[in-house]
């Protein structure tokens, strides 16, 4: 019997990343086509199919999942005013070097909560779809489960005096208060609601590092500040993409709460 081989590769705009999908078949006609379970194997290719096509959007920025309710009241060519829809959240506080000084690493507890990472550890039996965006908040002051899935943000606050970080998770919006959520049980993982908040935002693509978010932040506060805007806390980092999706299409957002 023969053997084809299509192999298909798909390159960046940056021309650094490429993705290639092989596909094998012995003889003339796809190996399905004769299968006794051929109906259910077709079932079964379109689904996977439409997950690899899913895949392979996410690579490339692409955002399908529900994201933070949010009215624009003022935009600029600088930056955008928003006024945020109140939330509910799941927060974690800890120390990186809890997790090898990787800041990031309070995300395992939060997505076992959610169920993100399998069986979601806490007291319901519902699942959730995931949202966006992951935020990043650097903070100088300081038996039968639920299935969540991750929404937006996740939130990490940075308490500069003793080194500990506070992730949050910001639950889907049919959690309209803290009690509707389902109880953790990672008694770390702490459930509160936030009210409604306006910031100060500006969007940009590529990898969200501490120099480039230090850059967007400083420049973003002078430009609030010099059109009258109050800023009233620290910034937030929103991150739209999973950590596979190429950095020239990634969705990032610096964010500044103002009065």
């Amino acid at each position: 019997m023969m053997m084809m081989s299509l192999r298909r590769t798909i390159k960046s705009a940056n021309a650094n990343t490429s993705i290639t999908c092989i596909s094998l078949y012995k003889g003339s006609k796809s190996p399905t086509s004769s299968h006794p379970n051929h109906s259910l194997l077709s079932q079964n290719s379109q689904h996977s199919h439409f997950h690899s096509f899913s895949q392979m959007g996410m690579v490339f920025g692409k955002i399908s999942v529900e994201t933070a309710k949010y009215e624009v009241i003022k935009s600029t060519s600088e930056y955008e005013i928003r006024k945020y829809a109140p939330s509910v959240v799941a927060e974690f506080t800890y120390d990186p070097s809890q997790f090898k000084g990787n800041k990031d690493g309070g995300f395992t507890v939060l997505a076992n909560y959610i169920g993100a990472l399998g069986n979601p550890q806490n007291t319901k039996p519902e699942k959730i779809a995931m949202t966006a965006p992951v935020i990043t908040k650097d903070d100088s002051s300081g038996g039968s489960e639920e299935k969540i899935a991750m929404t937006a943000p996740v939130v990490t606050k940075d308490d500069e005096g003793n080194k500990r970080v506070t992730m949050q998770f910001v639950l889907p919006a049919k959690y309209e208060k803290a009690e509707e959520a389902p109880k953790p049980l990672d008694e770390r993982v702490v459930i509160r609601e936030e009210g409604e908040k306006k910031y100060g935002v500006v969007r940009f693509g590529g990898v969200a590092s501490e120099d480039v978010v230090r850059e967007k932040v400083e420049k973003l506060r002078v430009s609030l500040e010099r059109d009258g805007f109050k800023v009233v806390g620290d910034f937030l980092l929103a991150r739209y993409n999973p950590p596979f999706t190429i950095p020239a299409f990634r969705t990032n957002e610096v964010m500044i709460p103002v009065e």
